[in-house]
């Protein structure tokens, strides 16, 4: 969302961007290697640099999720840099950081204090998000959702013919907390109810422990046929997997959740969703109309609304095209930048 918010076009605002590449994979993020203290100290630099050669009075960072490394390393940013700046804007893409303060050492608390507290403006994606900025202090308070461009007409979509082969889909970073277990799950007891359906997982794994744990599971069931992990895809293949599915499932429990992008993602190809009541998901799915959402870990009931979608063809178009209209209305990459635009304003 950092590099979609780049691409905002302004006669009033101008965005200068220092880039932030402490990990290199999903598989390094929140862990610690010396290597990081080198683009720690060197982002820093640039950060001053910029900060005179564009003379920009608005620092905007994206605080870091509830882990001690990131945590840490926001610290030493934030203290090294938020002097230099008139405001400071906080863009809350994981949440609850402001809870972490008191996981750490006595030492650093104060110091924790004295680095996030009382931005000028705290953004977060949905109201149901944890109110970091609320808790650190901020002066203003505004929740703005994500949004993506539309591509649909760029990609070839389809639906399964009458009796065919579903198709179900999940998108996102294949670690246990995102709900991969739980879609597994739910996918093997479908076929034993005798479901006519494939699973695809699209991403990068977050550990070749927990890779090797899930397909030994599909390989135990006897799933190996109907299950496919896809791998990272971008780009117009990405979303041709999107538009080429019958159903998007995304059961996310993952502690800095906030908004499920997937989720948009899927509805903008008219399609219906599952997913779960957690953190900023119900701000994307209207429960009922566009999808259903069900209790966190309950492969049982992510199994239930699949067969519910997979009985009713009908059901799964009117859903579908709800969630278009939602997408139309609320989610796209023009209503977010208004958006941003607007608040960022709001500092001057």
């Amino acid at each position: 969302m950092i590099a979609r918010l780049l691409e905002l076009e302004s006669d009033r605002l101008k965005l200068f961007h220092v880039r932030m590449a402490f990990s290199e994979d999903i598989g390094s993020v929140g862990k610690f290697a010396l290597r990081k203290l080198w683009i720690l100290f060197t982002t820093i630099l640039h950060i001053w640099w910029a900060r005179f050669r564009y003379r920009t009075p608005v620092l905007y960072y994206p605080p870091s999720g509830p882990a001690k490394v990131p945590v840490m390393r926001d610290i030493i940013l934030l203290l090294s840099t938020r002097w230099l700046f008139k405001r400071t804007a906080f863009h809350f893409h994981a949440g609850g950081v402001s809870a972490f303060g008191g996981q750490l050492p006595g030492w650093s608390r104060p110091l924790f204090q004295l680095a996030y507290r009382k931005p000028d403006l705290a953004i977060r994606t949905a109201p149901q998000n944890p109110e970091d900025g609320k808790a650190l202090g901020a002066i203003r308070n505004v929740v703005v959702p994500n949004g993506v461009e539309d591509m649909r007409g760029k990609v070839p979509e389809r639906v399964a013919a009458p009796g065919g082969t579903l198709t179900i889909l999940f998108t996102g970073v294949l670690v246990r907390g995102k709900g991969v277990s739980d879609v597994l799950e739910a996918f093997r007891l479908v076929r034993a109810e005798g479901l006519d359906a494939r699973l695809q997982l699209m991403g990068k794994w977050s550990s070749p422990e927990y890779q090797q744990e899930c397909e030994r599971s599909v390989v135990q069931n006897g799933l190996g046929d109907r299950v496919e992990f896809l791998g990272v895809l971008s780009g117009a293949e990405k979303f041709a997997r999107f538009a080429a599915c019958d159903l998007f499932c995304f059961p996310s429990f993952y502690e800095a959740e906030t908004f499920g992008l997937v989720l948009v993602e899927a509805m903008q190809f008219g399609k219906p969703v599952i997913s779960t009541h957690w953190r900023g998901i119900p701000s994307v799915v209207a429960d009922g109309r566009s999808g259903f959402l069900v209790p966190l870990q309950q492969p049982r009931a992510v199994a239930d609304k699949i067969m519910v979608l997979a009985a009713d063809p009908e059901l799964r178009r009117t859903m579908g095209q709800e969630g278009r209209r939602i997408f139309e209305q609320e989610f796209t990459l023009n209503a977010f930048h208004r958006s941003m635009e607007r608040e960022l304003l709001g500092l001057f």
